[in-house]
């Protein structure tokens, strides 16, 4: 049997892959685009997340420039995470994939 060549996957879909693939990460974009911005209304969207964990993934998601952090002009201040332009090019992918799995 003669093996085909392959091309490498693209550096790009590697680090995305690496991103996507951390627990609870197509969650919390799925639940942002859904409304969440702050971060009990993820912990609220989300159930069982735990709190560090959820920490970590907002801050990679705002690292990845998938998420923007804003600190609110408030007493007590408040933060809210808002899907960047780039973030915005998930919707399509998770609403495919909701739709694929209610079937």
């Amino acid at each position: 049997m003669r093996c085909r060549r392959r091309e490498p996957v693209p550096e790009e879909v590697r680090r995305a892959a690496d991103l996507l693939e951390r627990r609870w990460t197509l969650s919390i974009l799925y639940a942002s685009i859904e409304g969440a911005a702050r971060f009990n209304e993820f912990r609220e969207a989300l159930g069982r997340v735990p709190p560090a964990t959820l920490t970590a993934r907002l801050t990679q998601l705002v690292d990845a420039g998938v998420l923007e952090r804003r600190v609110l002009d408030t007493r007590p201040p408040a933060v809210e995470y808002r899907l960047t332009r780039q973030g915005k090019r998930f919707e399509p992918l998770l609403r495919e994939l909701v739709r694929c799995t209610l079937r």
